[in-house]
């Protein structure tokens, strides 16, 4: 069993988990293609479903991230990716993930994204 994303005009619209067998013999009116996507990748990494540390088997990581609901698939690069979370913040083209203008705190602190002050907020 795998997952595929549905992509209507670059958007994805459906994911679901089927056998390649069921993808390559369904009758689909619908309009958009059948993408295979992995859970278990995202950055362009795939982590063990087991530890969610990196794996060692590198080879399964397939387009870059899991594709989401309303996430974004670019044809030319085949590679899934959010939807942009904040205007000012920018898509990296090698983990296709996006960055915030600046550094999210490297402590054991939660923080939200203030979009105005262009900050990492303190949540309490």
């Amino acid at each position: 069993m795998a997952h595929y994303a549905k992509v209507l005009d670059r958007k994805v619209i459906q994911v679901i988990v089927a056998e390649q067998d069921f993808i390559d013999n369904m009758v689909d009116t619908s309009p958009g293609q059948w993408i295979q996507t992995s859970y278990n990748t995202k950055g362009g990494v795939h982590y063990d479903p087991q530890t969610g540390e990196p794996s060692a088997d590198q080879s399964k990581a397939l387009r870059q991230n899991f594709a989401t609901i309303n996430s974004k698939y670019n044809s030319s690069a085949d590679v899934f990716y959010a939807k942009q979370p904040y205007p000012s913040w920018t898509l990296n083209e090698t983990t296709w993930t996006w960055e915030s203008p600046v550094s999210y705190p490297d402590d054991d602190e939660r923080y939200s994204w203030n979009e105005t002050g262009q900050s990492w907020d303190a949540v309490e």
